[in-house]
């Protein structure tokens, strides 16, 4: 591939992951206050299924043919005029607004950046803000307590492996709620499984939780309300209808996008506090497969690519 050309996801259409194909464009080049990124992993999630199938159109206006990706991490290989929080060769961490990170090269504001510590691998790095960035928004909107019980939907996916981590960082008690064979996981970290399938009112209601972070669906709110916890001890990534329909929360990394934010939990990551599993990794030539493998929702940890 010649240095004047880069490759990136595209898609043209609303639809499922094939829609989605590689292509060749223009080496991007960075604007004011930007660094060109070479990407050496980005993060696949279940929010970029929900745009790209065309679900999430009435909050996140798609223009077609669009790009696609938001986490990445790898080295810099420009920078425009001006810029010198970055120099060509650093490793970097971040986030691209412009769905651009399922590439091999793209352009991203030095604000949407930081230097990857050495401790994380790759894989890791370019997995990290999507999750990393949402389970900090959704633990301080129920304003968590030591001591304290916290239900959490989805406990053992992406978002969720971190929810459970900094929740008990935080010294709350948890109720992760997912699959029997996520359960040895779960103990691992702290947690409670509690299972999903009948019954899961009734088992809640004996735990006596303080507060419920839902990452799965408006199933979970509806529970979560009727379980008594108060609204504003409720928090949903997801069911944003359910969250305007019975005022809880809903905020989620678009609420923690800040270089702080970011700096903050990647500390945490590099020191051990917490752990960001990487179930698969897959070339860019196969992103239709890493979400397909996504969009069964029974992964745990996070899906990569791998440009």
């Amino acid at each position: 591939m010649p240095d004047s050309v880069a490759r990136a996801v595209r898609f043209d259409r609303f639809g499922g992951p094939e829609v989605l194909y590689v292509t060749e464009i223009p080496m991007p080049e960075p604007g004011p206050g930007e660094v060109v990124v070479a990407v050496r992993a980005a993060g696949v999630n279940p929010g970029e299924s929900g745009i790209r199938s065309g679900a999430l159109e009435r909050l996140y206006k798609t223009t077609l043919p669009s790009g696609q990706g938001s986490d990445l991490a790898g080295v810099v290989t420009a920078t425009a005029p001006g810029v010198t929080d970055f120099a060509i060769g650093d490793e970097v961490l971040g986030f691209s607004w412009s769905r651009s990170s399922h590439a091999t090269h793209t352009a991203v504001p030095v604000t949407q950046l930081i230097p990857k510590p050495q401790a994380l691998s790759w894989e890791v790095a370019g997995a990290l803000y999507v999750v990393a960035c949402t389970a900090y928004a959704a633990v301080r909107a129920i304003g968590v307590k030591p001591g304290e019980t916290v239900a959490v939907s989805a406990a053992a996916g992406g978002v969720g492996t971190v929810t459970v981590q900094l929740l008990r960082h935080l010294g709350a008690r948890v109720l992760g709620i997912a699959s029997p064979s996520n359960a040895d996981w779960l103990a691992a970290h702290g947690a409670v499984q509690v299972s999903y399938d009948d019954g899961l009112r009734d088992r809640l209601r004996a735990e006596a939780p303080d507060a419920f972070i839902d990452l799965f669906g408006p199933q979970y709110v509806d529970l979560a309300v009727s379980l008594g916890i108060p609204h504003d001890r409720i928090e949903t990534i997801i069911a944003f209808e359910a969250a305007a329909r019975l005022g809880v929360k809903a905020e989620g990394s678009e609420q923690a996008s800040t270089v702080e934010v970011l700096h903050h939990m990647a500390d945490l990551v590099a020191s051990g506090v917490i752990e960001i599993p990487i179930a698969a990794t897959y070339p860019l030539d196969r992103v239709a497969d890493a979400y397909r493998e996504v969009d069964r929702r029974h992964t745990r940890g996070k899906i990569v690519l791998l440009p």
